[in-house]
C-alpha cells in the first residue's frame, strides 16, 4: 500500500484545488462546482481558454492558469474526466464575449464530457471550438495520430494557445493556432515504477525491478515495449528513435524541448537524459531554441520521465517567446 500525505482520501481533489486556490494569492477563484476554475483578472473582449481534465497530474492542468496561458480549467476526479456540469461552469466563467477553445488531452471520458458541456453551452448562444491533444508518439501509429493521447506536450500547447487567446480576438484564429501548435507537438515516455490512486492506495501497475516500459502511458496504457532496465543513454536513444521519425523532426528544423519529471524521478536523472537527448539533437542537425526541464506533467509518485519536442516556425516561435505567468509555469519576465 502506497502512504500518502492526505486526509480524506474522497476529498483529495477539493483540497488540492482549495489549495491551489490559496497559493494563486488571489489570482484564481473557484467558477462554482467543485472542479471549476477561472482566472479573477480575465478581461472582457477576448477569446477564452478552457483547458482540462482528470486531476492526479499536476501541476497539469489547474496550474497553467493565468496570463498567456489558459484563462480557466476544469478539473475531474483524480484520473477522470470533468463532468459536464463542472465544464459548463468552466465555459461559462472564462467566456468573455468572444467564444471558447477548449483544449484537454484525447482521451474516451474527457471527448464526451466536453462535447456534451459545448453542446449546452451553444444552447445558451456561447460558441466553442475543441483541440484535443494527441502527442504520444507510442499510443498510436501515424496514420491513426487522432487515437493518440495527450501527456505532457499539452504544456506546449497551452502556452501558445494562451498567448494567442490573450493576442488574436477571433475564436477561429486561435482555434487554428493552437491546432498548429498541437500538430507540431510530439511526446514519449519511459516508466521505472508506478504511480497510484489516493482513493486505493494501490499501484496503477506493476513492473518488476529489473524493467521498464519504453512508452507507458500517464495511467498505466500498454507502452510500444516492455524490457530490461539498462543505462539512461541506452533508453534516451531508443525514445528518441522512435521521436525524431514521427513528425518528422529533420536536419535545420528548430524546436523547443521538454525533459518532464512523470512524479519522482530527480533533477540530476532529468538532466542526464537531457544531455543524451541534445547530443542526438546536434548530431541530427536539429537546432534547440528552448529547453524546459522539470515536473509538469505527472502520474503521482511514478517514476521516469517524458521527452517532448514542438517544431517552430515564425508565428508559433512569436507565440511561444510571449511572458506567461502561472503557478505551474512561468516564462520572461512579466
Amino acid at each position: 500500500m502506497i502512504r500518502k500525505m492526505i486526509n480524506d482520501p474522497l476529498q483529495v481533489v477539493p483540497e488540492l484545488l482549495e489549495g491551489l486556490v490559496m497559493a494563486s494569492n488571489g489570482s484564481i477563484r473557484s467558477a462554482g462546482p467543485v472542479g471549476a476554475l477561472v482566472r479573477a483578472d480575465l478581461p472582457e473582449g477576448k477569446v477564452g481558454l478552457l483547458i482540462g481534465g482528470g486531476s492526479g497530474h499536476e501541476p497539469l492542468f489547474p496550474a497553467f492558469i493565468g496570463p498567456n496561458m489558459g484563462d480557466g480549467a476544469a478539473c475531474g476526479n483524480i484520473f477522470a474526466a470533468p463532468t459536464p456540469d463542472v465544464i459548463l461552469a468552466a465555459i461559462r466563467a472564462v467566456h468573455r464575449g468572444r467564444g471558447v477553445v477548449m483544449l484537454y488531452g484525447n482521451y474516451a471520458g474527457d471527448i464526451m464530457n466536453f462535447e456534451i458541456a459545448a453542446e449546452m453551452a451553444a444552447e445558451e448562444g456561447i460558441e466553442t471550438r475543441t483541440v484535443r491533444v494527441w502527442d504520444d508518439v507510442a499510443s498510436a501509429p501515424p496514420e491513426r495520430i487522432n487515437e493518440r493521447r495527450g501527456i505532457a506536450g499539452d504544456l506546449f500547447v497551452i502556452k501558445i494557445a494562451g498567448a494567442a487567446a490573450a493576442t488574436i480576438p477571433d475564436l477561429k484564429e486561435v482555434y487554428r493556432v493552437a491546432t498548429r501548435a498541437r500538430d507540431n507537438t510530439r511526446s514519449i515516455g519511459v516508466a521505472l515504477a508506478a504511480g497510484s490512486i489516493p482513493q486505493t492506495r494501490e499501484k496503477t501497475f506493476e513492473l518488476a525491478e529489473d524493467e521498464i516500459e519504453i512508452g507507458m502511458g500517464l495511467h498505466g496504457e500498454t507502452g510500444v515495449r516492455r524490457q530490461k532496465f539498462a543505462p539512461v543513454d541506452t533508453i534516451v536513444e531508443q525514445m528518441m528513435l522512435h521521436l525524431l521519425s514521427d513528425l518528422p523532426f529533420t536536419r535545420d528544423h528548430e524546436v523547443c524541448m521538454l525533459v518532464n519529471d512523470l512524479g519522482s524521478t530527480t533533477m540530476m536523472e532529468l538532466l542526464i537524459a537531457n544531455r543524451r537527448a541534445r547530443q542526438i539533437l546536434d548530431a541530427e542537425g536539429i537546432r534547440v531554441y528552448d529547453t524546459i526541464i522539470g515536473t509538469f506533467c505527472t502520474c503521482q509518485e511514478m517514476a521516469g520521465f517524458s521527452i517532448t519536442l514542438l517544431k517552430l516556425d515564425e508565428e508559433l516561435r512569436r507565440l511561444y517567446d510571449m511572458p506567461a505567468r502561472s503557478l505551474g509555469f512561468t516564462r520572461g519576465r512579466w
